[in-house]
């Protein structure tokens, strides 16, 4: 007989003395999670004519290392975003807000939302 301890879990009920919990199939529970979330994908990328310091730098190492063809190099943020209980136009319409707030200046930032892939 196996008594209730504190690593035992929630007791959902009691059947001759043993303790039962409901049983959850891994597909189901993955089946309901993906339903009610929604990934956004951001891309934050500086506007053509914006110094990139980083990718100038990037470039003269990959050229110095034997990739002489090498014709340009440009970097960008990619920010993965996901949100519970949100249809994906809520979602998008959540990341624009929170590129608006934080993760983009416009006057230097292009930006990109698409929705993420899986």
């Amino acid at each position: 007989m196996r008594a209730a301890g504190p690593d035992a879990g929630p007791a959902v009920g009691r059947a001759h003395g043993y303790l039962a919990r409901p049983v959850r199939r891994a597909e189901e529970h993955h089946v309901a999670s993906a339903a009610r979330t929604s990934r956004v994908e951001v891309r934050v990328e500086l506007k053509p004519g914006i110094m990139d310091a980083e990718a100038e730098s990037v470039e003269k190492s990959l050229r110095l290392l034997g990739l002489p063809e090498l014709s340009h190099v440009t970097t960008a943020r990619i920010y993965d975003l996901e949100f519970e209980g949100l249809t994906p136009t809520a979602a998008r319409a959540r990341a624009q807000e929170a590129v608006d707030r934080l993760l983009a200046n416009p006057v230097i930032h292009r930006v990109t939302i698409r929705p993420a892939s899986s």
